[in-house]
Parts: structure tokens; sequence; C-alpha cells
């Protein structure tokens, strides 16, 4: 199970800085919907404070990320560790 966190501590915060790739998904609310699953890397990732993240959303084939939050808001991010410790923070 991971930390359930109401915001996020500066050893979160340093460690998923770390990290050199991340995922955004984001789904439509309808079931008939696909699920969009986006690998990013680079630096295009900011935490302004404890509470906030954000990023630059370069679109690819389409523009699903930000049509999806559009319309219902919920977004998850997961960063990935291929060194060090693993961690899951929701």
């Amino acid at each position: 199970m991971g930390d359930l966190l109401e915001t996020l501590t500066d050893a979160h915060l340093d460690w998923a800085r770390s990290q050199r790739i991340f995922f955004v998904s984001t789904a439509p609310l309808a079931q008939s919907g696909h699920i969009n699953c986006s690998p990013k890397g680079g630096d295009c990732f900011r935490f302004p404070d404890r509470d906030t993240f954000i990023y630059a959303d370069y679109t690819g084939s389409g523009n699903e990320t930000i049509a999806h939050l559009n319309e219902n808001g919920r977004i998850l991010i997961m960063f990935c560790a291929f060194e060090g410790s693993p961690r899951i923070m929701r």
C-alpha cells in the first residue's frame, strides 16, 4: 500500500524530482471511451508548491489528455524509479 497524503513532504518532492520518466493517464467518464496513457520525460514537470504540479503537455497524435481533463478533471501521474527504492504516493 502506498502513502496516503494530504500534502507532499520534502522527501516525496525530492524523490519525484529525481525521476527521469513519468506517465500521464486520463480517461473520459463514458465507459465506451478510451484511457489515454502517455510517457513523458525531460525537464517539463514542476511542483510550484506542496499541493500543485504543472507540466508541459506537448500534444502528439491527438489531444485526449486536455479533453479528458476539461470533462472531468481526473489525472494520474506515475513516476518510474529505475534506480533506488520504489515509492507509491496517493
